[in-house]
């Protein structure tokens, strides 16, 4: 495998960036390692109206999502995602799901603010950003329930190969962090080499999940490009050619022009 050339272009399409200089600098950091795209996403009402006006101060770069995360699912607010759709900036509803390893929210509340939202990203014709921790029959259940959108990622991607056929049959993209470098993610490892190259998304969730040989340091999105340099060793493809995918295959999820 050879390493990235100075015409390689990363998309994290998966980050959490804090407003003002710290997204500044994180940007700035990105477009330097040849991370030349970013979605900021949003967790609760608060962090989608902050996600969008970050995607605002850097445009033709970051963009945003708007949603609820399993972790907020209690405190309401659809109404405010539902209004961050009309933003040009705002790409798609979530993240959104269902996290039963922390039940931050009840399990019936995070079922339900999920499924609105699964209702609205089939409603308004939007990608849905999907979070499942713990929690892969409901969360299949919910979508068989209401529908899949057309659209639809599992980011942050943690089962195994068998999960990863069912999403993959649902139509879905699977988004590998920098979870698939950990030693422990044999199962996450084993996902990747099952999915198809034009199916792979690649993110980091930073400022969680620094990828090794960056573990336990705070995350960055430039630090995309280890997760891409291990996805395109599991895949034994060049990471040129790994990027080029995902570049191609989040650039066509979200709408946006090559």
């Amino acid at each position: 495998m050879t390493g990235p050339t100075d015409t390689t272009r990363f998309f994290d399409h998966h980050c959490h960036l804090e407003p003002g200089e710290a997204a500044a600098g994180a940007v700035a950091a990105a477009l330097q390692a040849g991370v030349t795209r970013l979605v900021t996403v949003g967790t609760d009402p608060e962090r989608s109206l902050e996600a969008a006006a970050v995607a605002r101060s850097h445009p033709g770069v970051v963009w945003a999502t708007a949603g609820i995360h399993p972790h907020d699912a209690a405190g309401g607010g659809l109404e405010v995602i539902e209004a961050l759709q009309a933003d040009e900036v705002v790409l798609a509803v979530g993240e959104c799901g269902l996290d039963y390893y922390y039940e931050h929210s009840p399990r019936r509340t995070q079922q339900e603010v999920f499924a609105a939202q699964v209702s609205l990203a089939n409603r308004l014709d939007r990608a849905l950003v999907i979070h499942t921790r713990d929690a892969w029959e409901d969360t299949f259940a919910v979508l068989r329930e209401v529908g899949v959108p057309d659209r639809l990622v599992f980011h942050c991607f943690t089962g195994g190969v068998p999960e990863a056929v069912r999403c993959l049959d649902l139509g879905a993209v699977l988004s590998f962090s920098g979870i698939v470098t950990f030693k422990t993610a044999d199962l996450v490892r084993a996902a990747a080499v099952a999915c198809p190259l034009d199916r792979i998304l690649l993110e980091t969730d930073a400022p969680y999940l620094a990828p090794v040989p960056l573990r336990g340091k705070r995350n960055e999105p430039a630090y995309v490009v280890h997760t891409a340099a291990a996805v395109a060793a599991l895949k034994g493809v060049a990471i040129q050619e790994l990027a080029a995918c995902a570049w191609a295959n989040t650039n066509r999820f979200y709408g946006l022009a090559p």
